[in-house]
C-alpha cells in the first residue's frame, strides 16, 4: 500500500535584522518566543558597549569588559542564528538582502538597524588624524594616540615640540567629549604621576572646542552645563565655546573664533563631534524611493516602519523618527532599545493579527560623567550633579552591559580605580591599517583671521 505523503509544513516566517547594536539585539531577544525564523547579521561578532568606550580609550577598561559576542547571547535562542556579514545591498521589490560576499537571503519582514559613523562636516580626510569613537578599533587608536604622546614627550628636548606633545584637543562638546576630557584629565593629574623622569604629566593642556555656546546644549539643562564646564575647569581642562574647527592636521588644528583664526599646536585630536547615519541608509532609501535627512537618516512612521514598506522597519540612529515635541529622537541607546522591543512587540502583533501600537518614547533621563565623583543627571525636572549623579551613573551603566560576567568586570576594575586611581589596560599596541603621518600644519596667515569658517563640528 502506497505511503501517503505528508502534509506540506509553510515554512516559518523569516525576519532578518541587519546590524547587532542595541536596536537590533534587542529586536533579536524579543522574538525568542515567537513563532518565526530570526537572521541576525552583522559585521562584527560581537554586541559593543559603545557608551564606555571612552573607557577603553583611556584606559580604564579592556575591549573584552564591554563587548559579548553574538553567538554567546543567543545561543538558548533556538529560533535565531546569527550571520557573520556585511550587507551592501537590498532588493526591496524581491525582499532580498545581499552580501558582500555574493550570498542572497530573502526575508519576510526587515529591519535595519546599523547604526551611525563619525561626522566630520564635509572633511573626511579629518579623520586621518581625529579619531573618534564608535568601534574598538577607534578607542585602541585613541588610547595609543594618547600615551604615545606622553612617551614622546619625555624623550623631546625641545620645550616647544615637548609643549605640543603634551596638548590634546577634544572637539565636541557632548557627552562622550566631556567624559573623554573627564577621564584625560584624571589620567595626567593622578593616574601616571610619577611614573616620568623628565615631563611631568600634570602640566598637559587639554583643551575641548566646541562650537555651541556651552557644553551639553543636546539636551542638558543650562545649569548643568554650567556644572559640567566647572568640573572640567576643576580638573584642569580649558573649555572654549562659541568656536569652530576649520583644519585638522598631525601636529595641530585650527580654529575660528570671535577673536579670529589660532592654530593650537598639539599631539592628536580626539573626535567627538557629531555623528552620520550608517550608509546602508541611502542604499535602503534608494531601493525604496524614501527620502534621508542631512544626516543620512531615513524617516519612519509611528510604527518605526519605512512609509510604503510595511515588511521594513528602521530603528536606531538610522531612522529620523519625531518624539513628541516634533523634534527627531536622539541617537542614543535608550531610543533604539525601546525601538527594538516596539519592533519585536510589532512583529509578534502582525502574526497574531493584532493592531499595532504607534511606538512611544519614554525619556529615562541623560547622564554624562566628567571624572571621580563629578557628573551630571537629568530625570525630567530633576537635575542632579556631584557625587549623587556619579552614582546613578555608574548603577544605569552597569545596568545596560549585556551580561552579568561584564557588569562584575566592570564593576571591579571601577572599584580598584576608585581606590587607587589606577588605569590597568594603559597599553600600547600596534593595530593594522595604521594611518602614516602626513605633513605639519602650516602655520595661520593674517589674512585668514578673517576667513568664513568651513562647516565645522558642534555639540
Amino acid at each position: 500500500m502506497p505511503s501517503l505523503a505528508a502534509p506540506a509544513v509553510p515554512a516559518a516566517h523569516h525576519v532578518v535584522i541587519v546590524g547587532g547594536g542595541f536596536g537590533g539585539l534587542q529586536v533579536a531577544l524579543g522574538l525568542r518566543r515567537a513563532a518565526v525564523r530570526v537572521t541576525l547579521i552583522d559585521r562584527r561578532n560581537f554586541n559593543l558597549f559603545q557608551p564606555l568606550l571612552y573607557q577603553v580609550a583611556t584606559g580604564g577598561l579592556s575591549p573584552s569588559n564591554i563587548a559579548t559576542p553574538l553567538r554567546s547571547i543567543l545561543k538558548r535562542q533556538r529560533n535565531t542564528e546569527v550571520m557573520l556579514g556585511e550587507v551592501d545591498g537590498i532588493d526591496p521589490a524581491a525582499r532580498t538582502v545581499h552580501l558582500q560576499d555574493g550570498e542572497t537571503l530573502a526575508y519576510d519582514t526587515l529591519v535595519v538597524a546599523t547604526g551611525s559613523r563619525h561626522h566630520y562636516f564635509g572633511h573626511p580626510e579629518w579623520e586621518v588624524h581625529a579619531p573618534g569613537l564608535k568601534t574598538i578599533e577607534d578607542a585602541t587608536r585613541m588610547r595609543r594616540l594618547i600615551y604615545s604622546a606622553l612617551e614622546r614627550a619625555e624623550r623631546e628636548h625641545d620645550a616647544q615640540r615637548r609643549a605640543a606633545l603634551m596638548t590634546f584637543v577634544v572637539v565636541g562638546g557632548g557627552p562622550t567629549a566631556v567624559e573623554l576630557a573627564g577621564a584625560l584629565a584624571e589620567i595626567v593629574r593622578h593616574t601616571v604621576r610619577g611614573e616620568f623622569r623628565r615631563i611631568d604629566p600634570a602640566a598637559v593642556r587639554i583643551i575641548v572646542i566646541e562650537a555651541q555656546p556651552r557644553i551639553l546644549a543636546g539636551g542638558f539643562a543650562p545649569d548643568l552645563s554650567e556644572k559640567a564646564a566647572a568640573a572640567l575647569l576643576g580638573l584642569g581642562v580649558e573649555v572654549i565655546t562659541g568656536a569652530r574647527v576649520t583644519e585638522v592636521y598631525a601636529d595641530a588644528v585650527v580654529m575660528v573664533s570671535k577673536d579670529g583664526a589660532q592654530r593650537v599646536p598639539c599631539a592628536g585630536v580626539l573626535w567627538g563631534a557629531g555623528v552620520a547615519a550608517s550608509p546602508l541608509g541611502r542604499i535602503l532609501a534608494a531601493g525604496t524611493g524614501a527620502t534621508v535627512d542631512r544626516g543620512g537618516r531615513i524617516p519612519v512612521g509611528a510604527d518605526c516602519a519605512l512609509s510604503g514598506n510595511s515588511g521594513i522597519f528602521v530603528i536606531g540612529d538610522l531612522a529620523a523618527q519625531p518624539g513628541a515635541d516634533g523634534e527627531p529622537l536622539p541617537g542614543v541607546a535608550s531610543v533604539a532599545m525601546q525601538q527594538g522591543d516596539h519592533v519585536a512587540r510589532a512583529i509578534r502583533d502582525r502574526r497574531a493579527g493584532r493592531a499595532v501600537r504607534p511606538f512611544r518614547y519614554r525619556d529615562y533621563g541623560m547622564l554624562a560623567t566628567i571624572g571621580k565623583r563629578l557628573a551630571v543627571a537629568q530625570f525630567g525636572r530633576l537635575h542632579l550633579s556631584g557625587t549623587i549623579a556619579w552614582l546613578a551613573w555608574v548603577f544605569i551603566h552597569l545596568l545596560k552591559l549585556v551580561r552579568f560576567e561584564n557588569r562584575v568586570l566592570v564593576l571591579v576594575q571601577w572599584a580598584w580605580y576608585w581606590l587607587s586611581w589606577n588605569r590597568s589596560a594603559r597599553l600600547i599596541t600596534s593595530g593594522d591599517g595604521e594611518p602614516a603621518p602626513r605633513p605639519a600644519a602650516p602655520p595661520v596667515r593674517p589674512e585668514a583671521s578673517g576667513a568664513a569658517p568651513a562647516p565645522a563640528p558642534g555639540g
